[in-house]
């Protein structure tokens, strides 16, 4: 348990540090939903406040967002399924994780791969078991100085808007066994004024409201899912490269605009007016040149290097994908491809996805002896199926299934082939209709051996 001037300490310690992590993860939120720098770039002006130019196209690409949506659904859009031993134990634990279960693996992959580490918050509710995703910019973790780095406590902290329209700042402090809540008003410092937060939370046997209550969970009811080995976001690799390309194409874009109109060169133009020049061109077809050597219109027409402006595009894009280890859809990268043309072009968005899966992996674990403590289900190994959902050659790796009948087991065959979604209810469709030929092979037999009595 905290004291007010301990948890002042303690919060004051992580809070300068948890902000440049949000700005980060802000950033990379930002890239995630198309709001790239150049949307907030300055124009450019001259000594007298001028701007260099009339066009100011600023057209993000969606890079980032491309590819985490990638490495959401190839990794996610089926979700892993857990083994615990037994079809009894599994079901109890589908029950628990719930319909939302899909949608949270989709969304802690994203949130992982904007805010380097999704995290998972876990209570036990009226119904027992209960589990949500958390933004991962509210968690501050505080893990010990072990090599292992165990968690022994989570810093949540988020902002409220109290009845009387003010905003304030809430610190929630969870440990093994106990939470704790505090607040300031968001325009008071922590060492002026942090206080308890008397309403927080509402006692179970009383029903009235308390600051701190305690769980006995055992365990810091957090898990971290980290997005990789190294603990980075997806963006960080990528980002010059998407500002570079959103550059380029945005200045090219601008350079079109910009030479629309037709720049006239005149040479002993006899009115003081340029807009009588423009007026009478426009209405009389004629221009009036004083009668000196020299006099005359010309145009100016601008090239704009359009070549080295494509090579550039060209090269920045192929760039980003190879080092945002994701794949390019141009429509030439496809065709009646084999089933191993198309593994390559997954290569890269395996390789990041797979270090994900390392992680995550851990992550599921957790989870899943989490839910079997609390709901009293014996667990030993538990073992975790993942599937990639990819574009695959459906006829070839059915004929690769027919050709392994007798070679392996039907279950591996059923769970490989292109058609079967659910192995096991494929088995029990298969029995069924194993058993109904069967009985009607018996009836048939019976028939003729009444004839022949």
């Amino acid at each position: 348990m905290l004291d007010l001037e301990s948890a002042k300490k303690l919060i004051k310690k992580y809070a300068a540090g948890h902000e440049d992590y949000v700005n980060q993860c802000e950033v990379a939120d930002r890239y995630y939903r198309n709001k790239t720098d150049i949307l907030f770039k300055k124009h450019d002006m001259d000594e007298q406040g001028n701007p260099m130019r009339k066009a100011d196209n600023r057209i993000p690409r969606n890079f980032h967002g491309l590819l985490v949506n990638q490495k959401a659904a190839y990794g996610f859009t089926v979700p892993p399924v857990l083994d615990v031993g037994t079809a009894e134990k599994n079901k109890k634990i589908r029950a628990v994780l719930g319909d939302e279960y899909t949608k949270n693996c989709m969304q802690m992959c994203i949130n992982a791969s904007n805010m380097n580490a999704a995290w998972v918050h876990y209570w036990r509710g009226d119904n027992g078991f209960e589990w949500a995703v958390v933004d991962s910019r509210q968690i501050i973790p505080i893990f010990d100085c072990s090599l292992k780095q165990k968690l022994i406590a989570v810093l949540r902290t988020y902002p409220s808007l109290e009845d009387d329209g003010e905003r304030s700042i809430v610190y929630e402090y969870w440990t093994d066994k106990w939470c704790q809540a505090f607040r300031r008003k968001e325009s008071d410092t922590i060492v002026e004024g942090l206080q308890y937060y008397y309403d927080a939370f509402i006692n179970p046997e009383t029903e009235e409201p308390i600051e701190e209550y305690q769980h006995d969970i055992g365990e810091v009811p957090f898990i971290p899912f980290w997005n990789n080995n190294i603990h980075t976001n997806d963006l960080w690799n990528i980002k010059h490269l998407i500002d570079v390309y959103d550059k380029v194409f945005s200045g090219f874009i601008n350079d079109l605009d910009d030479v629309q109109e037709l720049i006239f060169i005149l040479t002993g133009y006899g009115g003081t007016d340029l807009n009588g020049f423009l007026q009478e061109l426009k209405k009389y077809k004629v221009i009036k040149l004083d009668d000196e050597e020299g006099a005359g219109v010309s145009t100016l027409n601008i090239e704009i290097p359009i070549e080295a402006r494509n090579s550039v595009l060209e090269a920045t894009r192929k760039a980003i994908f190879e080092q945002g280890q994701g794949f390019d859809p141009q429509p030439e990268n496809f065709g009646n491809q084999s089933g191993e043309a198309l593994k390559f072009m997954y290569a890269l968005i395996e390789m990041k996805v797979g270090l994900m899966e390392t992680e995550f992996r851990l992550g599921f674990a957790k989870l899943v002896r989490a839910i079997c403590k609390m709901e009293n289900i014996t667990c030993d190994v538990i073992n975790q199926t993942w599937t990639r959902t990819r574009i695959k050659n459906d006829t070839e790796l059915a004929n690769i299934c027919k050709d392994s009948v007798g070679v392996i087991s039907k279950k591996t065959i059923l769970k490989n082939h292109p058609f079967v979604e659910d192995v096991e209810e494929e088995l029990k469709q298969l029995k069924k209709e194993e058993a109904e030929t069967e009985g009607q092979q018996d009836t048939y037999q019976a028939a003729f051996e009444g004839e022949d009595q």
